[in-house]
């Protein structure tokens, strides 16, 4: 399984039978799947969505929307309860909005799924941890990770 550093970006080879042992990066030795949402701008999410292997789950939220800051912690608590399974990445709207028009974001917090460098889901709107790994594991296809 290739894995994109949260930290550095280098893509790291980590057995699928060694995602839950906290595996660290080749490159800088920092853990892989930290059990947090990682902020990611142009570069790094290309790399994440182009070179990454696990699903990749984007929250498309700006510093202004209450319901965004009220989701916040949820989506982190979703992310440490889905480590190892599924990357969880947050896209600040207002900082890289060249994404958010790529991905035709009109409303937020929306949640994108992707698998295999394509959208594979989305949703709009607050929720919680239960809730979003609910919709995470109905949305992604069968012998993905999650």
């Amino acid at each position: 399984m290739q894995v994109v550093c949260p930290s550095c970006s280098t893509v790291n080879r980590v057995p699928d039978e060694r995602l839950n042992d906290a595996p660290q990066c080749g490159r800088c030795a920092r853990p892989l799947l930290r059990g947090e949402p990682v902020a990611l701008d142009d570069e790094s999410f290309d790399r994440q969505l182009q070179r990454g292997e696990l699903p990749l789950l984007v929250d498309f939220w700006a510093e202004w929307c209450g319901p965004c800051k009220a989701m916040a912690p949820q989506f982190a608590a979703a992310a440490q309860r889905a480590a190892g399974q599924v990357v969880f990445g947050k896209v600040d709207t207002e900082r890289v909005p060249q994404l958010a028009a790529r991905f035709a974001i009109r409303s937020i917090p929306t949640m994108v799924l992707f698998h295999r460098g394509r959208e594979i889901a989305r949703v709009s709107g607050a929720m919680s941890a239960e809730q979003l790994l609910h919709w995470l594991r109905s949305a992604l296809p069968a012998g993905a990770h999650a």
